[in-house]
């Protein structure tokens, strides 16, 4: 699959660091975009660097690059995730402000009717917020928090992580064993 995953400046960047591995490890195209306060956050909760995300996609496009190939609804892809996806992403999206790179890409895979996974990390949320995820909602979006379940008794943090990761390839409709599922 053809993926694009951004990258924003909310905590949890974990979220998106695995996801990252977990594609790259399963031989998908992966189009990576990272705002400013994305690297800040990969670099504090992960000790990610550019050169580290560079190393696991197939193509790091420019926060800035209005002109890159994901910028277009004619370059093909299958799916786009924003993980974590702050609450000014979330907003830019649901209004069409698509002035970045990140909020462009998502913008044009609306257009096109193609698959968005949104992994807001935020908390408490407030009317605001709501509205605009429910806007994107409305739209086809799939707005996911970054919310593991404990129904699979996890052990660690990893654990936690691995089932959202997981929860989160299912959106994008990628198979994984990433976490245990429930069986009844």
């Amino acid at each position: 699959m053809r993926i694009i995953v951004g990258v924003s400046g909310a905590s949890g960047a974990v979220y998106g660091w695995e996801l990252l591995k977990f594609l790259s490890g399963e031989g998908h195209e992966i189009h990576a975009v990272v705002s400013a306060n994305g690297w800040k956050v990969l670099e504090h909760e992960c000790n990610v660097s550019p050169q580290d995300v560079e190393n696991l996609v197939t193509r790091l496009h420019a926060f800035d690059n209005l002109g890159a190939a994901i910028a277009s609804g004619s370059f093909k892809t299958d799916a786009m995730v924003v993980a974590p996806c702050s609450m000014r992403t979330v907003a830019a999206i649901a209004h069409g402000l698509a002035d970045n790179l990140l909020c462009r890409a998502a913008d044009v895979v609306i257009k096109e009717r193609r698959r968005l996974v949104l992994v807001p990390r935020e908390t408490p949320l407030s009317s605001i917020h709501l509205v605009n995820m429910l806007s994107l909602s409305n739209l086809g979006v799939t707005i996911m928090p970054a919310s593991p379940g404990f129904y699979h008794l996890p052990e660690n943090i990893d654990g936690l992580v691995k089932c959202m990761v997981g929860r989160i390839a299912d959106a994008l409709g990628v198979d994984n064993q990433l976490f245990p599922r429930w069986a009844g």
